[in-house]
């Protein structure tokens, strides 16, 4: 079964392809030139499907299974931001780096050290067969301070629910079995598999 993951984030990428290690699958960008998606949806599953049907309706084979992700975190003390905005908090374009530092700043300006906080991962699926989403959720804490380097994104300012170190603190086996995606993926997986011929 080939499997075409529509997006460009590398780490993402990563995460995804060790995920379906036992599918056949493809970064979008190795099967055609990548091109920009206007994500305009109001919640993570409508960017998520916005994202994996841009791609479907590119593919000449209509076979291929196109799978996206759409994720984030959401501070509750700040109404949920960053929310479905978490890739571009820091403005259109911003990368990973600005991003983090724009929360942590507003958590500072705020006198805020420690907050609860969550993440969301909505996994969609666009196919012959139709189309499907599924989430997956990880709850915790933001803290005003990045620490760690490992993972991407707001990963090191956040504190799983039970830990006492950062997603960026911890290392990546421990990441996997706790993370929003992974929960998101193993969901997808039952879909995938009924999809399997």
């Amino acid at each position: 079964m080939k499997i075409v993951l529509a997006s460009s984030n590398k780490g993402k990428l990563k995460e995804l392809k060790a995920w379906m290690s036992d599918f056949e699958v493809y970064a979008y960008s190795e099967v055609m030139t990548p091109f920009e998606i206007i994500e305009d949806g109001n919640s993570f599953k409508e960017n998520a499907l916005i994202k994996a049907r841009a791609v479907y309706e590119k593919l000449e084979d209509k076979s291929i299974i196109v799978l996206s992700d759409d994720s984030g975190i959401s501070v509750n003390i700040l109404d949920g931001e960053p929310g479905i905005y978490s890739a571009r908090y820091a403005g259109e374009g911003a990368t990973s780096e600005e991003n983090l530092k724009k929360l942590i700043t507003t958590l500072q300006k705020q006198g805020i050290e420690k907050t609860p906080a969550y993440y969301t991962a909505a996994i969609g699926i666009v196919c012959e067969s139709g189309e499907f989403c599924v989430h997956g959720w990880m709850y915790g804490d933001t803290i005003a301070q990045a620490r760690g380097d490992n993972g991407f994104g707001y990963d090191p300012m956040f504190i799983p629910k039970g830990f006492d170190k950062t997603l960026g603190e911890l290392d990546e086996s421990v990441k996997k079995e706790l993370s929003h995606r992974s929960r998101a993926l193993e969901h997808a997986r039952l879909i995938l598999k009924t999809l399997k011929r």
